[in-house]
Parts: C-alpha cells; structure tokens; sequence
C-alpha cells in the first residue's frame, strides 16, 4: 500500500512502546566467531532465556537456560562431546534437549523423561541465529539476504550496539532520518525530505532525498570533493523484525534487531561500503580498516543515538500516560507494522490448541501480561 509521504501532526499509539514480539522469525544472537568449539553462552530473546553452545564438532545447538531436574542455569555448565551438562549434579542434554546421562545411576537404568527445549539455531554472516517461534515454521523462513556479505568489492564494518529501551524506540530511530540534526556537529545528513512511503502488514519502505557536506562526504564516495553540498537518495526497508538501508548503491546496512525484554534491545549490524583501493591492498588491510571505521566514525554516531534513544524510554516509564505527537508518517506506519505483527500472533495462539502446542502455549505465557494493556 503507498502511503502520502506528507508531513502532519499524528497521535504516538503509546501502547507500541509494551507490545512483545512475534517469535516467528529468525533473531540474532550473538557474533559467531566469538564462540569457540567447547563453549556455552547465556542469550536472551524476548524474555525468554537461551543457552547457546557450540559442541566439539563445531555445531550449534540452543536449550531452555534451566535444567528440566532443579531449574539451574545450563549455560554455567561445561560442554562434553556433543552435549550440554548441567553444573549442579552434572545431568547431561543432548542437542535436541533430551537428559542422555546422569552421572549417579547405573547405566542399565532407565532414565527419567526430562528434556530441556530446544531451539532452532543456525549460524549466517557470521551471527548466531534463534529461532523462538514454532519449531515447524522454522525452515520456511530465513534471516535477511545479505548478497554483500560474500562480494569481495564490499568493505563490511560490523557494528554491535546495545540499548535501555524498549525494540520499538530502536527501531524508530532507524526509520527516523529527520533526527540527523542531532549529528550536525559530526557531518552528518542535513535538509531530508521523504518522498516515498509504502507498507504492508509485516514492512514499511521509506524513501527520503538528503544533502552531505565535509570530509565525511568524500570519505564515503558520495562526491570527489567534500567542500560541495551533495544530494542522494537513501532507501530504508522495515521487514519485520529487521533493517535493511541503501544510499544508491554506494553503502549499505543491514541492522539485525535482539529484543531482549521491556527495556533492553540488541543490534547486530554490518554497514557494506564500497573503498577506492586496489583490490590487493584492500584484501590484506579489511580487518584493520573495518575496526577503525567502526572506532572512529560510527562509533560516534551510534553513541549520539543511545543517549537520545534511552532518553526516551527513561521519560515514557516515568509517566507512560504522557501523550506524544509525531509528524512522520513513516513512524506511523512503523509503529501499526510492530503492533499488527505482535497481534497476529497473539490471535495464532488463540487459534491453536495450547496442549497440542506447547511451544505455543510458552510463548503466550512470556507476553501475555502486555496483551491486556
């Protein structure tokens, strides 16, 4: 549906800044070369408590973060072979969740049925992925096309960033390019005008005209002279629940979002540009200039946005009855995306019969405290 890219004054739906997630997509965890063969680690995907380990083969494997016998924390365990034991009496999980050895009974003895959830993991572009949903949907939909990553005419600058505030403020950040005012003083974007606007139930395609001036400008091919104002088009796509973002051609960001609870929000993100060297110099130096891109110019960027995007959230919890007023359309549309999709999940696990479901039935347990709000 295209939408009039006008500017007016429309009501902020508060309730956006409470809704929960659908579990149905594929989320990002963690960086993947971080976790050796042997290790486990703790992660969170909305509320929901994930221990991630790689085996000793080199696969990846993610359970419910409690052990099915006391409830302790798995992730404090330690990794043999290709399963997962519990610190405390040392019970043993196998990648599909399933108790295959208690150290203190014979090994004729029959185990109990206990089994930790597992989830659907898989590792792409160098992140950890979880999938939190239904397991059976899990192989029918995929992460973000990324056609980048393996282009080796593409720079790519991995960018971390962690929030206080809630997913839906993050992502309105994204969406938002009028707020390069805030970064007037780093040479930013300035004078942005949206002129298209489209959505569906699960995307919002945003397309604003900007202007660049100085030496940021030159740096990123945008002109071969800093010192002249030029004007591009950047292109921002919503498709739930991640970013994608091009300036024509020239640059490119995927921003891969963790919601982690009510409060706290994730990104995994890699910001593709196109370097001007010859190709066998910008091979042997990739890894030294991406951490220096990241370091000293992004870095600052991103630094900006966390203290106005947790400024946010910090004035909302103080008095979420307070009423806002927004004139971006493209906000508007991103806000009906996050509620509607929220919602079509909560009516599929109204839908389904939560004892022929239990994954289902957990899920709705994890968020059903903000669908009454």
């Amino acid at each position: 549906m295209e939408l009039a890219p006008t500017l007016k004054s429309q009501t902020v739906q508060n309730r956006v800044r409470e809704v929960g997630i659908n579990p149905n997509y594929w989320y990002p965890v963690a960086w993947a070369d971080r976790l050796k063969p042997g290790q486990v680690i703790p992660v969170v995907v909305w509320q929901q408590a994930i221990a991630v380990y790689r085996d000793q083969d080199g696969l990846l494997h993610a359970l419910e973060d409690a052990c099915p016998h006391k409830g302790v924390a798995l992730h404090k365990g330690e990794v043999h072979s290709t399963n997962l034991v519990c610190p405390y009496h040392g019970w043993q999980f196998n990648g599909d969740g399933t108790c295959v050895s208690i150290p203190y009974l014979p090994k004729e003895q029959k185990l109990p049925c206990a089994e930790a959830r597992s989830y659907p993991v898989q590792e792409k572009y160098n992140i950890i992925w979880i999938f939190p949903g239904q397991q059976n949907l899990a192989d029918s939909i995929q992460p973000p096309h990324v056609p980048e990553y393996d282009n080796p005419d593409w720079l790519a600058v991995p960018i971390p960033a962690h929030f206080q505030a809630h997913f839906s403020i993050c992502n309105e950040n994204t969406m938002d390019v009028f707020h390069g005012f805030l970064h007037k003083n780093l040479q930013g974007w300035f004078d942005p005008l949206l002129i298209n606007l489209r959505s569906t139930e699960a995307s919002v395609l945003a397309e604003y005209r900007v202007s660049y001036q100085g030496w940021l400008t030159k740096f990123l091919g945008l002109s071969d002279k800093g010192n002249q104002v030029t004007t591009r088009t950047i292109s921002i796509t919503y498709e739930y629940p991640h970013y994608r973002s091009s300036l024509e051609g020239i640059s490119a960001i995927y921003l891969m979002r963790l919601p982690i609870g009510l409060t706290e929000t994730k990104s995994f993100s890699m910001f593709f540009l196109k370097v001007r060297l010859p190709k066998w110099l910008l091979k042997r130096i990739k890894p030294q200039l991406s951490k220096f891109i990241w370091r000293f110019l992004f870095k600052k960027f991103l630094d900006q946005d966390v203290e106005m995007i947790e400024s946010e959230q910090r004035t909302y919890l103080a008095n979420p009855q307070r009423r806002y007023v927004e004139i971006n359309p493209a906000i508007i549309a991103l806000q009906r995306v996050i509620v509607g999709q929220y919602e079509k999940f909560m009516q599929q696990s109204r839908n389904l019969s939560n004892g022929d479901n239990p994954q289902v039935k957990k899920s709705s347990h994890v968020t059903g405290a903000i669908a009454t709000e």
